[in-house]
């Protein structure tokens, strides 16, 4: 069974920094691309960041572009998102996501997710 475990959330001040991680099973991490969403109260799920199963190229949405950076460490079957200059409007639950396309980035187009780990960011 696939499994997607997200870690690294927590309580940050703005201006501050997280790193979240994704521990994935077995060949997911290898053969498949790897996003984040997040979802704050009340609203819709929204698209991140993505990354390409080689790690070769990356995608973000324009209001995290410049803050946050995906990678992936395929050797430990874990995917990276550093989050800079965190903003009050940063706070959700994350969710890391797998899909078999090559760069998607709508929450359609993944296959498998975690259980999502929180992140609040106070002013």
């Amino acid at each position: 069974q696939v499994q997607l475990i997200e870690s690294g959330g927590g309580l940050v001040q703005a201006g501050g920094s997280l790193r979240l991680s994704c521990a994935s099973s077995g060949r997911i991490a290898r053969d498949y691309a790897m996003g984040w969403f997040r979802q704050a109260p009340g609203k819709e799920r929204e698209f991140v960041a993505v990354i390409t199963w080689s790690g070769g190229s990356t995608y973000y949405a324009d209001s995290v572009k410049g803050r946050f950076t995906i990678s992936r460490d395929n050797a430990i079957n874990t995917v990276y998102l550093q989050m800079n200059s965190l903003k009050p409007e940063d706070t959700a639950v994350y969710f890391c996501a797998a899909s078999r396309l090559l760069i998607p980035t709508s929450a359609a187009g993944f296959d498998y997710w975690g259980q999502g780990t929180q992140v609040t960011v106070s002013s």
